[in-house]
């Protein structure tokens, strides 16, 4: 649940409005074919979880499938891809707030946001 809510988080707080600002409201289909990805990836997700009821998610599934290395791979790459992303969206949230108040300055907000979320 946490990966989904950081990568919905992200795509929409950060990147409606430049994608609607370049592509306008044909924006829609590229979220709907986004929307039927990652429906996809969860019935796949849901089967495997049915089949290898296990912890862990997907990097033991790369780890069953594929071998060792594809799960190491696999977890590392998720772990590096969160840090990543909740860098972006504790940024996006501090400039949003900076531009509602401008006397603070937003690496403070940013600061904020992270011991209030950590």
């Amino acid at each position: 649940m946490m990966a989904l809510g950081s990568a919905i988080g992200a795509g929409f707080f950060l990147g409606t409005g430049v994608a609607i600002a370049e592509a306008g409201p044909a924006v829609l289909v590229s979220y709907a074919l986004a929307a039927l990805i990652a429906v996809s990836v969860m019935f796949a997700l849901s089967e495997l979880a049915s089949a290898l009821p296990s912890t862990g998610s997907f990097s033991t599934y790369a780890e069953v499938g594929i071998g060792r290395w594809a799960g190491f791979t696999s977890g590392w790459l998720y772990w590096a891809m969160l840090i990543m992303v909740l860098g972006m969206e504790i940024t996006g949230a501090a400039g949003i707030f900076v531009s509602w108040f401008p006397s603070v300055p937003q690496w403070v907000v940013a600061l904020v946001i992270v011991v209030v979320l950590g």
